[in-house]
This record gives structure tokens, sequence and C-alpha cells, in this order.
């Protein structure tokens, strides 16, 4: 691959040629004081970027020898805390603040609904996310299991008829009728202004007028009327011609739900972007959807089909103005932490560049086009959310990283708003702190319970044995966790500013177990929550009509909260007494999915995907889940719970699963038969055999060394 060599930069010319012909072109940038720049900026940050890499292994070590040290005695947890303390891991907490993030968009701000989470690198899924901003409800009851019995893909008057009688009984708890039920009603229209629900003659109106907002098409007769709660819209549309509008009294022929409020459009870990050519595809997709020209077209059964960002939805209000709705979700871009370089851009010392601040450059080089025409954010702003950060000092560095790239391009100080996922132990320990760092572009906090686990496992190897992964669930750790990134978000005045977040449903193919669970996360207090597919979205945002976020984060506000000393609980298994039975199993459910998602991403390329468990159940796998399997396996050999020739006797057995859940994967590679030679293979054992040493647990080192071996044996 040609380089060219710039400014003391020997940058990939996959690279250069997208950042000087496609992301800078209309920017009002000159392509030379850009590159001049951004050198610059890499090489004073570089060093820093290593340094707060190496610090992380130093506060590493003294744990590990701490807990050594300790080996045999009491836990003293009174102790532990001083000597974390004495680390500058945990840090005193200082006064009270509130945050001051300004010309934030209401999707973030003010609206409380679902998030979803896309890979970069796939433009086809990147545009169905953005476009899930609204859904069909009947479509999503229809084709899952919200509606029990048999899912056909042909009409079902019957199961058609659940689904509307599902949906009528939600319009009753939510946009209550003064007499009568949804049910009865069998016509609607507008009459004085005011939306009138007849049944069989007699007139009805909503209990609360001011949810209804407006309609399409004639007064008398609309396509459809608009109404509202919780700051949430749902269509509601007519069409007595359509298959389900004949068959239903009022004509009503779908319910559109405004769904997605916002996407996580990810760079991260649900991306295998290894090299120029990888990083330039995810660029240049973000780009597309910043410039909102991207498209992707594709053939599905048969069908040629093309797709591209959806426009906005207009309507008339009942007084006869003109109302424009968001058409798309608001998009974020997560960047990758600090972890990792990238052979994209080699600096002046031979080095490769920190891929997190190439981020951070590109990413929003890319988003000045949406400052002009607004496609994603009406208030100028461009939200990155960073993850994987190690307490306030590592916040601190982004902060000026983005005091810097706002400089280089041009942007109005605090442009780039950040949000910081609480999934590092010591960005826990330390949120309060972590926030004052970036009180002035703070948008969102998050908890995220695999990453945080595979992380809590990691600090504490050298305690003992980890409990039992389903156990994870159960521990005080983690319940704790939950309360205490609530508590903190909301004494720091998230609430009406800022997004409190809650992590994902990873079964796509079980939504009627996610309407029992989910509604949980907006009941703790979280604005918004992830989905792993706008399906998802469209019956996740059912939970925050019936729960209004708001009112349940000033109830909470006055709640005891959350001990930082209960967050420190280690998870371990003080004297497990396990058959080895139980062993075996937890073993083979781990290690089946820590290859069934490292085929795909050694092999294919791919990131993110919907990965059958050792039960057949499709789980929405990345490499969050894959760093707490590893770190698991890696923690039960240390401490003799399971032997090496054990885990690879179940790590083939379980590739033999695999290979059989994939046998009709044209593209698949079979590991069976060929372990010597099976670089997936011998990635996964990596991950675990090498466990204990990678840092922080992350998996991604060992990933993208196997992924560049493969690519370069193509």
């Amino acid at each position: 691959m040609k380089i060219i060599e710039k400014n003391g930069l020997k940058i990939s010319s996959v690279m250069f040629d997208f950042v000087n012909n496609e992301a800078i072109p209309e920017t009002g940038l000159d392509p030379d004081q850009f590159w001049a720049k951004f050198s610059e900026v890499v090489h004073e940050m570089a060093p820093t970027n290593k340094y707060l890499i190496e610090k992380r292994e130093t506060i590493q070590k003294k744990i590990d020898d701490w807990h050594k040290s300790n080996k045999g005695k009491e836990f003293d947890k009174t102790e532990y805390i001083k000597f974390l303390k004495s680390l500058d891991y945990l840090i005193e907490e200082k006064n009270e603040f509130k945050i001051e993030t300004s010309n934030v968009d209401e999707e973030i701000s003010s609206i409380a609904g679902p998030q979803l989470v896309v890979p970069v690198d796939n433009a086809r899924y990147a545009l169905n996310a953005a476009n899930a901003r609204w859904g069909s409800l009947y479509d999503a009851l229809y084709g899952t299991d919200v509606i029990p019995g048999e899912k056909k893909k042909d009409y079902d008057v019957k199961r058609a008829t659940e689904v509307v009688n599902y949906v009528r009984d939600f319009l009753d708890e939510n946009f209550p009728l003064k007499q009568k039920s949804w049910k009865e009603i069998s016509k609607i229209y507008l009459e004085n202004n005011q939306l009138i629900l007849s049944a069989d003659e007699e007139k009805d109106q909503l209990k609360n007028d001011h949810q209804f907002i407006g309609y399409k098409g004639d007064k008398l007769k609309p396509n459809s009327i608009l109404i509202k709660n919780n700051n949430l819209h749902i269509e509601i549309v007519f069409d007595p011609n359509s298959m389900v509008g004949k068959n239903d009294k009022a004509s009503i022929s779908d319910i559109i739900m405004e769904s997605a409020l916002s996407t996580i459009i990810d760079n991260e870990d649900s991306v295998a972007a290894v090299d120029a050519e990888d990083k330039v595809k995810c660029y240049r997709n973000w780009l597309g959807l910043m410039k909102g020209d991207l498209i992707s077209k594709f053939e599905k059964n048969g069908k040629k089909i093309t797709r591209k960002l959806n426009p906005d939805r207009k309507y008339t209000s009942k007084n006869g103005e003109k109302i424009t709705l968001h058409g798309r979700a608001l998009l974020l871009n997560r960047n990758v932490g600090h972890l990792m370089t990238n052979p994209s851009i080699i600096l002046k010392d031979g080095s490769e560049i920190p891929e997190g601040i190439m981020d951070a450059f590109i990413s929003n080089l890319c988003a000045l086009h949406d400052f002009k025409n607004k496609n994603n954010s009406r208030t100028g702003s461009v939200y990155i959310v960073k993850p994987k950060m190690h307490g306030p000092e590592e916040v601190a560095f982004t902060n000026t990283l983005f005091e810097k790239v706002e400089e280089t391009l041009g942007m109005k100080k605090y442009s780039i708003k950040v949000g910081i996922m609480d999934e590092e132990r010591r960005t826990t320990v330390n949120l309060k702190e972590c926030i004052r760092q970036v009180k002035n572009r703070i948008v969102f906090i998050n908890t995220g319970f695999l990453d945080r686990t595979g992380d809590e496992m990691h600090t504490s190897f050298e305690a003992g044995p980890m409990i039992f992964k389903g156990d994870m669930k159960k521990s005080t750790w983690l319940n704790t966790y939950e309360n205490w990134n609530v508590d903190i978000g909301l004494a720091c005045g998230f609430s009406g500013k800022a997004q409190i977040g809650k992590g994902m449903w990873a079964m796509p193919d079980q939504m009627a177990n996610m309407m029992d669970q989910k509604i949980g996360h907006p009941k703790s207090g979280a604005n918004c929550a992830w989905v792993p597919s706008p399906t998802a979205a469209t019956l996740h945002s059912i939970h925050y009509h019936k729960v209004n976020v708001f009112n349940e984060q000033n109830k909470i506000k006055s709640r005891n909260k959350a001990r930082v000393e209960d967050i420190l609980e280690i998870p371990k298994a003080d004297r497990p007494n396990w058959s080895i039975e139980d062993i075996n199993r937890e073993l083979e459910n781990n290690a089946q999915g820590i290859l069934g998602y490292v085929v795909r991403w050694v092999d294919q390329g791919v990131g993110c995907s919907k990965v059958p468990d050792i039960n057949n159940i499709g789980l929405m796998e990345d490499r969050a889940t894959l760093r707490i399997s590893s770190q698991h396996i890696a923690n039960w050999l240390h401490h003799g719970i399971c032997k090496k020739e054990q885990v690879m006797e179940i790590m083939k057995k379980m590739a033999k699963t695999v290979d059989e859940q994939n046998k009709n994967d044209p593209n698949y590679k079979k590991m069976t038969g060929n372990y010597e030679n099976s670089i997936a293979f011998s990635a996964a054992c990596d991950l675990v055999f090498k466990g204990r040493t990678q840092p922080s647990g992350y998996t991604e080192p060992l990933l993208h060394q196997k992924r560049l071996e493969t690519k370069s044996s193509i």
C-alpha cells in the first residue's frame, strides 16, 4: 500500500485520499493546514496517551501485589479502601457541582426513549438504525413472541386481532378517553380543531386534549392523527383499503411509534477495524450519515433495494400550523478508547497512531458537514461517546483532546459533546470526579454489565476465584453500581440536560421477556437503554409511555445514595465447593460464546452479530461479551478451579458445536480437525490462556493481531 509522508507522518494513501478528497471538501478547511495541525497535536498528545496506558498497568500490578500479600487473611475492606486511596485509584470527592453543558438536542436533554447501537462499518445496518426513529407497532408485535402463538408470514386474522387488541389496551392505558374504550371507536376526525372519537355516532374525546398534536389529510377524514405522551409521538394511520384497515372498525391500518430517539454509530466493540482499509470504510459511512447522502444497495428476497436516510415527517397542527418532526434518530459516534493504536498512520518515532486520537479528529471532521445542513444535530453539536476510560485523569485527557480538535477544525468550543461509558471500575468509583472533568461537554453516562464485569474480574484477579457469571447480576457490587450511576448523574444535574443510560438487551428473538424485564430501566431513572434492533426499539418505546422517567428521577433524588463501599465488594467465591458438572457447564457456556464470536471476527471481520449460544438462543455478541467470558475462564484457571487440559478439551468440544451452528454459512471456515491451522481457534485459545496478562483484560490486542494475520494470508 502506498505511503504518503507529510508533516513527519507516514500516512496510508487510502486514509490520506479519504481525508483530502472526501472529508475535507466543502468544510472550508485547507488540507495542508489540517495535516500540519493534526501532526502537531498527535505528536504532542501521543506520549500522554502512552503514559496513561502504562499507568493502568502500574496500578494493576500494585493491586495484584496487595491481594497476594493478603492471601489467606480475612478480607479487610477498610484497609483495602485505604490502600486504593494511597494509589490514587480512589479519589476524594470534591465539592458539589452541576454540569454546564449547553446546546444539547432534545433527544438527549428532554425526551426519554430507546437507544440503538449499530456497527459503523455496515452501511445497510447503520441506515436501518438511523431510520429507526419511527417504527410500526403492528409489525413489531405481529412478528415477535410478544403476541403468543405461531408467527406467520402471511396475514392471519386471529393473530392480527390479538395485535390490535394489545394496541387498543395500550392506548386505553396511555391515551385514555373520557367515556369509551379505544376498542369501541368506529370513526376518528376533527371538529372545531378538536379530536373527536366516535362510537356508534356517540362522540368522545381524549381525557387529556393536550395529547392530540396534529394530523395529515382532511380534518373530517384524516389520513392519520398525531398524538403525544411523555414527549413521545405516535401516529395512528387510517387506510380502509389495506388488509389491516378494512378489517378494523375505525379503519386504523397501522400505529407508528416514535422509537429509537438516538442511535450510537459504533467504531468500537461491534466493529472489526484493524487497518487503514477498515477504518476508511467506517469513516466513509459516518461521513455519509453526516452529509445525509449515505446509500446502501442490496438484494433481499430476490428484490433489489436501495436504502437511504428517511426524510423528516410533516403534519398539520390542530390549529392549522405546519409541524415538522425529525425523521431519523439523533446519531452519536462511539470512538475507540485510549488503548489501541492503528497502522493507518505512523508517527515520527515509528510508532502507530493512538486510534482514539485519530477517531477524534476524523469523526469530528466528518461532522463538520452536519453543521451546515443540520441533518443530524439542530443545535450545532457532535456527540462522541468515549468508552473504556479509567478514572478522572483519562477523562481530562479526552477533554483536552477534544479542545484541540475544536481548535484545529475551527469549531466553537464545547461543540464536541462527550458521553462517558461507565464500564471500568476506576471510572465507577470516581464517577463524580470524571464528570467534573467534562462538565461543559458531558451529555451521557451509562452502565454496561459486560465490560464492567470484565474489568471487575481483571482488577481483582488475584483476590480469588470469581463467582459464576449468572450470579454476578445478583451480586452486591453490581446492583450498587447500577444505582450509583443514576445517583451520581442526578446529583450532578443530568435530569433535563443529559442522558443516564442502561445496558443492552442481548436476545433479539426474546421480545416477550424484554417487555417483562426492560421496563425496569426507565423505572430505575434511566433516560435511555440499549436495544439490539429497530423492532426492539419500537417495542421498548412502550415502556417510556408507561413510565415518566423524569418523574422517577425526581423520586430517586430523595433516596439514600448508593455506597462506594458496596461497589468495592469483590465478587469472589471464598470457599468454592462446586461440582465438576457445574464447573464444566460454566466452562462450556463461556467457551462456546468465545468461539462463536471470535470465529466470525477473525475469519470474516464481523464485529457484531447474532451468535447462537450453547442452547441455540441467538445473542447479540460483541467484544464486551468476549471480555467477560475470557476473563472468567482465565481467572478459574489461575486459581485452580479448572486445568488447562480440561479447558482445551472443552474448547475443542465447543468448536464442533460452533462449526455445526455455522454449517449453512458459505463463508465459514471450520475449526474442527484443523485446530493447528485455524487462526480463529488459536485466537480464542489465546484470549483464555493469555487472558491473565492482557491489558485490563481487553480482547482487542489479540483480536487485532489475529485478524491482521488472517487478512495477510488471504
